[in-house]
């Protein structure tokens, strides 16, 4: 997750929801299939990761202007190539539409990796996942957990139909400025967006007293054991679904955060710090689900993000939620 401190003001869900109710034969659908969200595969997915981004070389640091010690910086401990080439190969393994949207840049070029199941009557409606795949040092949290939760759900929605596209993305260098996210929604102006989740640390729980920080201008409850689903104005109908989700499903604590309109005011910096707020900066709709980084999990960009500090049982719920969503919104899988 990219760093900032500006201060924010978020709204609690439950202060200003409306929506009250589900369909129930796709509530129903939806919870079959996130059902078959698998704890062992989770797990297994993050070590694969992990091991990608301990055996690649990370960028070169003289790339950045900076005198902090290289040793300890977590911009001269920044890999992805490994990463990137286990996302492709995974999606490409469940047969599903893999293309590459490369951006050549002197000093950063760019490669998101795009994974598509066309939708059977509504091809041109689109439901995202996405995840950012490059870390700072081993990046078990931020953002192995967020990749796993992409490549299960892909697993679980291969072979199936669903009535809209459902695509997944693997953004690259969200860590340096949401660069890849930011050159995907320009590539793709038009592109009709129902609904996204974009995952970035959500595998990292803590049932202790104290142990979740309050947002600026926003307390949250004293254990960090929830999943924080935060949503602008107008993904506020999917926000409210998803919340909803949560409710029925009982997959996971959830927390629901609706910034003000768009969600680019001065006041919303901490709520802006993945790869879906060059969604929301262009109009479209995007979720952003995280266990909330800095504010919980005291191994956030250091070197001791590792999968042993993680919560197999907590992601597992996020990503059955999640999944659920998904398949709500493209509004499968079809008999």
């Amino acid at each position: 997750m990219k760093s900032l401190t500006t201060a924010l003001l978020a709204l609690a869900l439950g202060s200003c929801a409306t929506r009250t109710s589900l369909e129930e034969t796709s509530l129903a659908r939806a919870g079959d299939f996130a059902s078959g969200v698998e704890r062992g595969r989770l797990v297994s997915d993050i070590d694969a990761l992990v091991a990608a981004h301990q055996q690649d070389t990370p960028l070169p640091c003289d790339l950045f202007d900076d005198g902090t010690n290289s040793t300890r910086r977590p911009v001269c401990n920044l890999t992805r190539e490994r990463s990137r080439q286990l996302v492709r190969e995974r999606l490409e393994s469940l047969g599903l539409s893999v293309t590459s949207q490369q951006v050549e840049d002197p000093r950063f070029p760019t490669t998101n990796v795009i994974a598509d199941l066309r939708g059977t009557e509504h091809p041109e409606e689109v439901v995202v996942v996405g995840a950012h795949y490059d870390s700072f040092f081993l990046g078990a949290d931020d953002n192995s957990s967020g990749v796993a939760a992409l490549l299960e759900i892909a697993r679980l929605a291969s072979g199936q139909r669903f009535k809209r596209t459902v695509r997944f993305i693997g953004f690259d260098l969200e860590e340096l400025g949401l660069v890849g996210s930011t050159r995907y929604v320009r590539a793709y102006p038009d592109e009709r967006i129902v609904a996204s989740i974009i995952f970035d640390c959500v595998g990292f729980r803590s049932t202790e007293p104290g142990s979740q920080q309050g947002l600026p201008g926003f307390p949250l409850p004293p254990r960090g054991d929830f999943i924080a689903v935060i949503g602008n104005e107008p993904s506020r109908t999917q926000l409210e679904e998803l919340k909803l989700l949560g409710t029925q499903l009982q997959y996971v604590p959830v927390i629901g955060i609706l910034t003000p309109q768009d969600g680019s005011g001065p006041a919303s910096g901490n709520l802006m710090r993945s790869d879906h707020a060059p969604f929301w900066l262009t109009g479209k709709n995007a979720l952003f689900l995280t266990d909330t980084a800095n504010f919980r999990n005291p191994h956030y960009h250091q070197d001791t993000d590792l999968p042993s500090t993680l919560d197999a049982d907590f992601l597992t719920g996020v990503t059955r939620l999640s999944a659920a969503g998904i398949a709500y919104w493209a509004e499968g899988p079809l008999p």
